[in-house]
C-alpha cells in the first residue's frame, strides 16, 4: 500500500543520511506528515491506521516523541482483525511508560481477548500482558491467566505460563495457593508447555527451597527422557536434545539438592549421564556440561562427580577456545 511505501522510503532515507542532522530533519518530517494524517484517522480504515502505528514504532525506536499516536494503539487493540489487534497491542507494549494512564484503559480488552474463543486473541492478550500489567492490575487478570492453564491448546497453555512468571515477578504473593496449579504443567503432555513452567519454578525455588522439594524425581525423570532423545526432533540444537531445557531443570536440582543428602543421591546417576552425553565438542554441549560442573558441586558432594567435573573443568582450561579457558576459571571459582 502507499502507506507501507511511504514507510520504505523513510526507512531508505534514514539509512542513507549522511549525518546525524539529517536524519534527525527525516524524522523530524515524518513525525509532521504523521501528524497531519493520525487526526484523521477516524476516517483512514484501521488497515491504514495500523501501517501508520508501525511507521509511529519506528519514529520513537529513533528517539522522536510519537506520543500523539498512542490513544489509536490503544484504539487498534479492540480491533476483530488479529493482525490489526496485535499491532495495535505491540505499539502500546513497546510506547507506553509503565506508569503511563492508558495501560488501565486496556485491562478489560486484554479481559475480553482473553476470554475469546479465538485462541490468536487469548495468546494475543498473554503476550501483551506479559509488556503492559502493572502490580495493581494483577488481580483484575490473575483469574483468566489461571483458567487458561487448561486450555485445550498448548500455545495458549505455554503464554498463561509465561504470564504467570511476570506476575510472581513483579508481585511474589500473586500465586499464593497456586502452587498445585504450576506443578501439573510440570507434568503437562506437551513439551514446550512443560518448558515453560521451569523458569518459575526456578525463582520460586530461590526464594523457598521446600516449596518444590519432593519434584526431584519428577525433574530427574524429565532430565533423563531428554537426554534419551523422547523428545520431538524440534527441540534438538545442533543433535543435542532441549539444551536450554536441560540447563534450566539443572540449575533447579542444584538448588534441590543443596545440603540434602537423600535429594542428591536421587540425581546422581542422572548427572553422570547428562555430563557424558553433553560433551560432543560443540559450545551449546559445553553450556550443559558447565552447568552441571555447577550442579555437581552445589549439591551434597559424590566422589565420582566431583572427579568427573574436575576432569571437564581441566579441559576447558587447557582448551585453546578463549572462552572455555574462561568457563574454565569461573568454574574453579
Amino acid at each position: 500500500t502507499s502507506s507501507f511505501k511511504d514507510f520504505f522510503e523513510f526507512v531508505k532515507a534514514i539509512g542513507e543520511s549522511k549525518s546525524k542532522q539529517e536524519e534527525d530533519r527525516i524524522i523530524t518530517d515524518e513525525v509532521m506528515q504523521l501528524k497531519k494524517i493520525i487526526p484523521q484517522s477516524q476516517s483512514i480504515n484501521k488497515k491504514k491506521l495500523k501501517e501508520l502505528l508501525i511507521r509511529a514504532i519506528y519514529v520513537e525506536m529513533l528517539g522522536q516523541d510519537a506520543s500523539f499516536v498512542y490513544i489509536k494503539a490503544v484504539e487498534l487493540c479492540a480491533s476483530t482483525n488479529i493482525i490489526q489487534k496485535r499491532v495495535g497491542y505491540l505499539t502500546a507494549s513497546l510506547c507506553l511508560s509503565p506508569t503511563h494512564e492508558f495501560r488501565f484503559m486496556l485491562v478489560n480488552q486484554i479481559q475480553r481477548d482473553m476470554k475469546s474463543s479465538n485462541q490468536l486473541e487469548s495468546c494475543a492478550a498473554l503476550s501483551a500482558i506479559t509488556k503492559l500489567i502493572t502490580d495493581d492490575m494483577i488481580p483484575a487478570v490473575l483469574g483468566e491467566i489461571l483458567k487458561l492453564l487448561t486450555h485445550d491448546m498448548e500455545i495458549v497453555r505455554k503464554k498463561a505460563a509465561v504470564a504467570l512468571h511476570r506476575m510472581y515477578q513483579m508481585d511474589k504473593s500473586s500465586l499464593t495457593g497456586h502452587l498445585d496449579k504450576i506443578r501439573k504443567l510440570l507434568c503437562d503432555k506437551d513439551p514446550s508447555v512443560m518448558s515453560s513452567c521451569l523458569p518459575i519454578i526456578l525463582d520460586m525455588t530461590k526464594d523457598d527451597v521446600m516449596l518444590f522439594k519432593d519434584l526431584v524425581p519428577n525433574l530427574v525423570s524429565i532430565l533423563k527422557q531428554i537426554t534419551e532423545h523422547r523428545l520431538p526432533r524440534d527441540y534438538d540444537y545442533h543433535r543435542i536434545p532441549a539444551p536450554w531445557i536441560q540447563m534450566n531443570i539443572l540449575r533447579i536440582l542444584s538448588l534441590l539438592g543443596r545440603g540434602d543428602q537423600g535429594a542428591s543421591e536421587g540425581m546422581y546417576e542422572v548427572l553422570v549421564d547428562v555430563m557424558k552425553r553433553a560433551d560432543t565438542g560443540i559450545n551449546v554441549g559445553y553450556a550443559i556440561v558447565y552447568e552441571t560442573v555447577k550442579t555437581v558441586t552445589t549439591i551434597y558432594p559424590n566422589a565420582t562427580l566431583l572427579d568427573a567435573a574436575a576432569t571437564s573443568i581441566s579441559r576447558f582450561i587447557r582448551s585453546d577456545s578463549h572462552n572455555l579457558k574462561y568457563i574454565g576459571i569461573k568454574g574453579l571459582a
